[in-house]
């Protein structure tokens, strides 16, 4: 499995898993593990957050699972919180994390980076959030990249619409390390 792969084929998980690729379809068949079908074809695709689900909740080894560090972008006008955040997520998440500073330079670094998680600052200037949620929503490659927002003091209501706009979770206080790591665990569904 390449790095920045985020979608397994049956024969990738079956090999991940030892078994046979009719088990893994089995598996898929019955709802077991979720995934999806390419239109058109009967091949299947399993994401691989979901896999490493079905590999906690059924006790299998998750060690031949080649997908390395989670890797986190933040995209943030503001350097200083950026980095502070990046260097916070390195060392208590043992995250791979890299920082944009502006919309151009996410584009490019999220189709090279491919990272998981999307932290994006909702405040911060040039980063238009909204459009690069649109984005990565709209774009096939990309969809597998979880959303999450950045902004101080939201309520219920504006959390809530940011869900309904396309983002995978929103965290009201970017300062509060142990919150962004939890909403990160609960986008990629990885529960440790």
């Amino acid at each position: 499995m390449a790095k920045g792969k985020n979608v397994l084929t049956t024969g990738d998980v079956a090999r991940i898993c030892n078994v046979a690729p009719r088990t893994v379809s089995k598996w898929f068949d019955t709802g077991q593990l979720k995934g999806y079908r390419i239109p058109g074809s009967k091949d299947r695709r399993i994401p691989v957050s979901e896999l490493i689900r079905f590999m906690r909740a059924h006790n299998i080894p998750a060690a031949s699972l080649p997908v390395g560090k989670i890797r986190i972008l933040v995209a943030d006008s503001h350097e200083e919180s950026a980095s502070a955040l990046a260097n916070a997520l390195k060392t208590k998440a043992g995250y791979e994390v890299q920082i944009v500073l502006g919309n151009f330079e996410a584009g490019v670094t999220i189709e090279k980076f491919a990272p998981h998680v999307l932290l994006v600052n909702l405040l911060a200037k040039g980063i238009d959030a909204a459009g690069i949620c649109r984005n990565i929503r709209t774009d096939e490659d990309l969809q597998t990249i979880k959303v999450i927002a950045l902004a101080n003091h939201l309520s219920g209501s504006e959390s809530a619409a940011l869900l309904q706009k396309g983002f995978d979770g929103a965290v009201s206080d970017s300062s509060d390390v142990t919150e962004v790591i939890k909403k990160i665990e609960e986008a990629i569904a990885i529960i440790y």
